[in-house]
């Protein structure tokens, strides 16, 4: 069988007991490797588990597939996933590819960034839908993540925006020579996001459209969620192109409307105590009773 099995999002023991059990009696057990990470490294998760572990990067899992899933119709296979199995649309792929060749498959659910985030005081049931800030180059510069934020606000909901990571990337002259050269791994921060942002809102206001957000709407920002030295950090957008919440990884969300209460939460959080001052003021259009 195919175990596909969620660590959480903090540390070795977030694991659950269940999930646990099914590790330590697979014949092989694979990490991937290249959509989230977790606090420690391999090693300790290793010491923990009582198990080897195979790295699976994302040439692994996306050219390989069939490797991982060798035999598992004969042996118990797991796939370790930093929090929810399902958090990427990759390890669909492999349960299909699973399906196709006759491999039965169990999914071991745990806590996700998408569950998480709840803890800021917004309410889950307020957000709409969760986007992705990749980083820009000298020659891409994506803005389509905006619309979408738009898109949110205009239904009065909050938008969790996931921040780019890049882990065993090539450059684009080691991709085109296919010299199997890789780039140290980067990890976008909240501070990044918010510039980005901040600059897109900045053309959008050249091109004389209407604006979704502003450089004084509210924002959050999130670092190392789960983890015992996780920061949350409440405030305008412009003062989240200033903040430092230190390692990876990081989340930003940009709110919608918002109840009473949540305002009280985000305030536990406040960069400054000014941010939220005359909040109806400075953006009537989101936070009307």
């Amino acid at each position: 069988m195919l175990y596909l099995i969620g660590l959480g999002l903090g540390d070795a023991k977030d694991v659950t007991v269940k999930g646990l059990e099914v590790i330590r009696k697979c014949s092989r057990v694979y990490l991937e490797a290249y959509t989230s990470i977790l606090t420690v490294g391999k090693e300790s998760l290793e010491e923990y588990y009582g198990r080897e572990l195979i790295l699976a990067d994302r040439e692994l899992v996306e050219q390989d597939a069939d490797g991982i899933l060798q035999d598992a119709s004969n042996v118990d296979v797991a796939f370790l996933v930093v929090g929810d199995p399902f958090g990427a649309t990759t390890h669909s792929d492999l349960v299909l590819r699973a399906v196709k060749m006759g491999i039965p498959y169990r999914v071991i659910h745990n806590a996700s960034i998408m569950n998480a985030v709840g803890c800021c005081g917004l309410q889950l049931y307020n957000f709409g839908e969760t986007v992705s800030i990749v980083f820009w180059t000298e020659n891409w510069k994506p803005e389509s993540f905006y619309d979408k934020i738009k898109k949110n606000r205009q239904n009065n909901m909050h938008t969790l925006c996931l921040l780019d990571i890049k882990v065993k990337e090539q450059s684009l002259e080691n991709l085109m020579k296919g010299r199997k050269i890789y780039e140290p791994p980067r990890f976008m921060r909240v501070n990044l996001a918010a510039e980005q942002l901040l600059e897109i809102i900045q053309n959008r206001r050249n091109q004389g459209e209407e604006l979704a957000i502003t450089e004084d709407t509210i924002c959050v920002g999130l670092a190392r969620i789960g983890a015992i030295d996780q920061v949350i950090s409440s405030g305008t957008l412009k003062q989240m192109a200033t903040v430092d919440l230190g390692a990876p990884l990081h989340s930003l969300i940009i709110t919608g409307h918002m109840h009473p209460m949540e305002i009280d939460m985000l305030k536990l959080f406040s960069v400054d105590d000014s941010s939220f001052n005359n909040l109806n003021q400075i953006d009537s259009s989101t936070y009307n009773s």
